[in-house]
């Protein structure tokens, strides 16, 4: 007899703790991670990140694939997916976690702390006097659910903040410009830029040469959404120069970032690890199991996703 199924899949992500927090909210949820998935023909939704080439193939009833993240521009462009529904997560752990990401690197740079970085392993005391955070212009470009809190943040904190999206958004102490003008306005005016933005066919290397060139001689980059949004040959070459003076990058075209990599060697660039933001299992699991339940009365899930847009 067919059953109720769902595949699990992430090879960062603990399956166990998944397990435990969809069994509270949905019983009767016949949960298996993979590689042990039993009858594919039982599987009605995949909780999943990065998984392989063909790994939706296998299963001919899907329903509903929740990415495990907030970013899915890697789903929806596979080749291995009948039509489904797509939801991605959006639980309040995952964006603490991308606001204090951002909230750090942000501050790190406010008050100087590369500057005392390399003076501490030149054993040498340098100072710099700290500056107003007000006098600091920020600027985040993507003011969605993780941008828009990052930037409400920044801005609560006292530094002044201007965001660009798609669309105009209102969010208290932030000024909101949308389109290519506004865009261009946020990059000339930034001292420090956080990336934030959905991967899409349109923001594909959203920032080339000629768009860090408008940023200040000396600028900050932050980097919490796709590497893919920026030209990183590009960045390379305005980091060497000193055009851009410091970057923090979370995300890269490739992944994990190649060993010998440019990136690597430039003492003015602090890599992680693609940790900005993770999904709390006991946070999100509410989520997810209200999505399946929408989708078992043939509605839609939360936070679906428009394969057409990308997100």
């Amino acid at each position: 007899m067919s059953r109720d199924a769902l595949v699990f899949y992430s090879a960062v992500d603990d399956a166990a703790a998944w397990r435990a927090a969809l069994a509270a909210e949905l019983p009767d949820l016949d949960f298996r991670a993979d590689p042990d998935i039993g009858d594919p023909a039982d599987i009605r939704y995949a909780l999943a990140w990065a998984p392989p080439a063909g790994f939706f193939a296998r299963f001919p009833n899907l329903q509903l694939v929740t990415n495990l993240g907030a970013g899915v521009d890697a789903l929806v462009r596979r080749d291995d997916l009948v039509p489904v529904k797509f939801s991605r997560l959006s639980d309040p752990g995952m964006v603490a976690m991308m606001t204090s990401y951002v909230v750090f690197a942000v501050t790190r740079y406010a008050r100087d702390i590369p500057v005392f970085e390399r003076a501490k392993r030149r054993g040498e005391w340098e100072y710099v006097h700290p500056r107003a955070l007000s006098e600091i212009r920020v600027g985040v470009l993507g003011l969605g659910e993780l941008g828009g809190a990052a930037a409400r943040t920044l801005a609560a904190m006292g530094f002044t903040v201007t965001g660009w999206s798609r669309t105009p958004k209102r969010i208290e102490g932030v000024a909101s410009l949308t389109g290519r003008e506004g865009l261009e306005q946020v990059l000339a005016g930034s001292e420090i830029l956080v990336c934030m933005v959905p991967l899409t066919g349109d923001t594909y290397h959203l920032l080339g040469a000629r768009e860090l060139a408008l940023m200040p001689h000396g600028a900050k980059f932050v980097n919490v959404a796709r590497g893919a949004l920026v030209d990183e040959a590009a960045l390379i070459e305005a980091l060497r120069a000193g055009r851009i003076a410091e970057a923090t990058l979370d995300v890269f075209e490739t992944e994990p970032l190649p060993a010998g990599h440019a990136l690597w060697s430039l003492d003015n660039v602090l890599i992680t690890p693609h940790m900005a933001s993770i999904t709390v299992p006991a946070l999100a699991a509410r989520d997810v199991a209200e999505s399946i339940r929408r989708v078992r009365q043939g509605l839609a899930p939360l936070h679906e996703v428009d394969p057409a847009r990308g997100y």
